[in-house]
């Protein structure tokens, strides 16, 4: 299945060095000369929340950096069940050099802004550009951490401390530095995060509450909210260490 165009929109071109995620993304350690090259075979494409970004199977005509908003990593089972397996927040890089294909559903979560390249050029820039190379290298062992991680909290953690490490990881992941506190939007419905999260409706609901009562979240109405107690926040995921806390 194509992705239907007429929900791609092309948004106002801007320069690597005034992009958000300059120093986080695939780009990260390219210097000016590399990041000219990467100017050149760029563009970028928009999603509404909701929209499918590529199916399983669909050829890989684009690989792509999230700029902005979240999207989901999806599975389709045989008995027509759909299972999250993970999300896409802004840096992160949709894709795998050298293959035709993805093993999962990319879908928009909130508004997506994707920073794209065609694969075969950018394959190119890959032999050519090592300081690509590496990056995508680290990125791809963080991501294998991260999936480590993951299992860690599926099969251990509490349910307190399930959700509490997935607000961590969405404040952490968006923070800008030098923004301080912001108010941020839940991605997912909370039906979703119970899903991703192993959990049921009635235990997020709750735990929700909880964190509402103790004081570690205020929220504006369902879906916003702000994380007023840090430390109570990394204390309710359970992991010994902060993993770089921001305050």
């Amino acid at each position: 299945m194509q992705i239907n165009r007429m929900s791609v929109q092309l948004t106002e071109r801007m320069k690597c060095s005034e992009c958000p995620i300059r120093h986080r993304a695939v780009c990260a350690r390219c210097d000016d000369t590399e990041l000219e090259r990467l100017e050149k075979i760029k563009s970028y494409r928009s999603f509404r929340a909701g929209e499918t970004i590529i199916w399983r199977g669909d050829d890989l005509h684009h690989v792509s950096s999230v700029v902005s908003g979240i999207a989901t990593l999806s599975k389709t089972l045989d008995d027509g069940r759909v299972q999250m397996v993970g999300l896409l927040l802004p840096s992160d890089f949709i894709g795998h050099p050298g293959r035709k294909t993805l093993d999962f559903d990319v879908t928009a979560a909130t508004d997506v802004v994707l920073c794209s390249f065609e694969r075969k050029p950018f394959e190119k820039l890959l032999v050519e550009t090592p300081h690509i190379s590496q990056r995508l290298v680290e990125m791809a062992m963080d991501e294998l951490d991260a999936a480590r991680d993951w299992m860690v909290l599926l099969g251990r953690k509490t349910a307190r401390e399930k959700l509490a490490s997935f607000i961590q990881m969405l404040v952490q992941r968006s923070h800008i530095e030098g923004s301080g506190m912001q108010e941020m939007t839940l991605p997912l419905t909370r039906e979703e995060i119970a899903s991703y999260l192993g959990l049921t409706l009635e235990t997020v609901s709750r735990q929700f509450s909880q964190f509402r009562k103790e004081g570690i979240l205020s929220f504006t109405d369902r879906r916003r909210f702000t994380v007023a107690d840090h430390a109570a926040l990394l204390e309710a995921t359970g992991d010994d260490a902060d993993g770089g806390v921001i305050i």
